[in-house]
């Protein structure tokens, strides 16, 4: 997944300088080291930027703030490129600054001193920020031949086309100036404490598993145990603290649906998330043929293969917490730290040993911070940073085989944001649907290789049974996710909310995805509250379904290339936000505009249960 408020370190020197966490099962696992961003939450050096930071803004402002328009009209002077080049320092600086004050913070967001750090930073982030905002707005107020001719007359602004291209994409939905400033100041009063108070809440949450307390990670671990007893207590202690905290994470969402729909109305979209496929650059066509495609191939797909695995389990029917239990094929040891990173390395060499060499940065700089731990933030990320650093990774690292492919998801995000880096602060974020291209690639690349090393027969079943349930998960559970979100954020146009609404939808999206298979048992119903993306990024989970399908496509035209692909793959990576996604696609014959594209992906899916039901014949 791509990172974007938050993130973690030690929060001194000394502490840096520390190995990492000491696991006699999983071997040395790493925590990373921020030095590259600054060397402690103390460091003059922070200081001294964001005191930079705040000066450079408002002089930015004064210089150049209602001048634009003439800077246009004389386009041979480099005034406009000029402009767009110190924009972009000032970019660059607040961003290494919030980058390390998030990574600081998603290494224990339970700790006063790295939550007071993360929240000042905020605030003055943001009250820098503030003095940027009339660039963006004013740029857009220049009239299209203008653009053009300062894009013919000055190198600087020339260089810079992509990101005036897409800029311009967002002028029907910009406001009036003062307006814009007040959404920007209020987000952190607003959007910005309700996203801390989840997070906060979430990481300060424990579930109580045979009279002991245990954070969210370990108990989510527990489902994916070879025991039934255990997947049981996990998932009802899941579902008790849930159902405790059930009223609080109702009205963060009930409060965040609603602050989404004001923004939305006064910019004026008309769907409740087209300002996600603005962001992302994608069409709503292109995403509503994704959906009905996946939500079409239900039945091909999740019905069909969690029928086939109750029977190997034994049972008529599966309880939602077996639904990611291991086949009893599936080897029991913990995959090792030192395993894991060779086994992806391995992967990634084979395809290019220049990605290799790409992702062994990772573990050599401690870019990665792995061991779970309390008051960690859960789940996993890629911070692409600033171009002037690199990127970092955060894992909750336990050895099972689901994480090594995690390791690879994310190495996939970290080798892609930093060949992206080249293009600079402005233009080297990619759209999420593309974001996840490299990251679902490096997944392909690590599970293909270990498949081809694989003779003997139950194994080989085992690998392709839990291949199959990661790319539902990442096709049909979150394209589930979307339709969830879609009845939360049109219901709540007509009113609040309640805690039943909300799990009666969950319910719905949830059977109709998984199929009748999987019995959906008490308490289930309040699993919707855990899921980070619906508070940070609403509507962001169709891009996982877009790159998986994506990628089924893309390696399919790899297989089948004689040569010359990699070269065109890392174009595509390289490229960073400078181009919209028919035109990376196009080198590889690929249209995602085409509803025959999203079949084609969906099909690679369906090929491999298609194998597991011979196997199981």
């Amino acid at each position: 997944m791509k990172f974007v408020n938050k993130s973690a370190q030690r929060s001194n020197a000394a502490d840096a300088a520390r190995g990492g966490s000491k696991s006699t099962e999983l071997g040395a696992l790493p925590e990373w080291n921020l030095a590259d961003l600054y060397a402690g939450m103390d460091a003059p050096e922070l200081k001294s930027d964001m005191a930079l930071a705040a000066e450079n803004a408002v002089s930015f402002e004064k210089r150049w703030k209602g001048k634009l328009l003439e800077a246009a009209a004389a386009p041979h002077k480099g005034k406009l490129g000029k402009a767009l080049s110190e924009f972009e320092e000032l970019e660059e600086l607040i961003g290494r600054i919030a980058s390390y004050a998030g990574l600081v913070y998603a290494g224990d967001t339970s700790d006063p001193r790295r939550t007071k750090l993360y929240g000042d930073v905020q605030e003055k982030m943001t009250d820098a920020s503030a003095h940027l905002l009339f660039f963006t707005l004013e740029l857009n107020q220049i009239e299209e031949d203008a653009i053009e001719k300062a894009f013919e007359a000055d190198a600087g602004f020339a260089h810079y086309r992509p990101w005036v291209v897409d800029l311009r994409k967002d002028k029907p939905y910009q406001l009036d100036d003062r307006i814009e400033q007040l959404f920007h100041e209020k987000s952190v009063t607003g959007r910005g404490a309700w996203n801390r108070l989840f997070d906060e809440t979430m990481t300060g949450l424990r579930f109580e598993v045979d009279g002991a307390e245990q954070p969210l990670e370990p108990t989510l671990n527990m489902l994916q145990s070879a025991d039934p007893a255990e997947r049981k207590k996990a998932a009802e202690a899941l579902a008790a603290t849930f159902r405790d905290n059930i009223r609080l994470f109702t009205l963060i969402t009930n409060t965040l649906a609603k602050d989404k729909e004001i923004s939305d109305r006064w910019r004026g979209f008309t769907d409740i998330a087209d300002s996600r496929h603005l962001a992302n650059r994608v069409e709503p066509e292109v995403v509503n043929a994704l959906a009905k495609a996946v939500r079409d191939a239900y039945p091909r797909l999740s019905h069909r293969y969690y029928a086939m695995k109750a029977r190997w389990l034994g049972m008529d029917q599966m309880n939602h917490w077996d639904r990611n239990a291991p086949l009893p094929e599936t080897p029991q040891a913990a995959i090792g730290w030192d395993e894991a990173k060779n086994t992806v390395l391995a992967a990634y060499h084979g395809f290019a040993p220049e990605m290799a060499d790409i992702a062994r940065r990772f573990f050599d700089g401690r870019w990665i911070d792995a061991p779970a731990r309390p008051g960690k933030a859960p789940g996993a990320f890629a911070h692409p940073t600033v171009p002037s650093a690199h990127p970092y990774v955060l894992l909750n690292y336990m050895g099972k085989p689901r994480d090594v492919m995690t390791l690879a998801h994310e190495l996939g995000h970290g080798v892609h944001q930093v060949l992206a880096g080249q293009q600079g602060a402005l233009m080297s974020a990619t759209p999420l649907t593309l974001a996840e291209t490299a990251s679902v690639f490096g997944e392909m690349l690590t599970f293909r290789s270990l498949l081809d090393g694989t003779k003997e027969r139950r194994e080989r079943k085992a690998m392709l049974a839990q291949k199959v349930e990661d790319m539902i998960n990442t096709v049909v559970r979150q394209i589930a996710f979307y339709e969830f979100e879609r009845k939360v954020h049109t219901e709540r146009r007509n009113g609040e909310l309640t805690s039943d609404q909300l799990g009666e939808f969950w319910l719905e999206v949830q059977a109709e995805s998984l199929g009748p298979a999987i019995a959906l048992r008490e308490g289930y119903e309040t699993f919707w509250a855990y899921i980070p993306h619906f508070i940070h990024s609403p509507f962001y989970v169709y891009a996982y379904a877009f790159g998986d399908c994506l990628v089924n496509s893309l390696y399919a035209v790899y297989q089948n290339a004689e040569h010359g692909f990699q070269d065109k793959y890392f174009e595509m990576l390289k490229a960073g936000g400078t181009k919209h996604h028919s035109e990376l696609l196009k080198p590889f014959g690929l249209d995602a505009s085409d509803p025959a594209f999203w079949q084609k992906g969906l099909s690679v899916i369906e090929g491999l249960i298609d194998e597991l039901e011979a196997m199981d014949g």
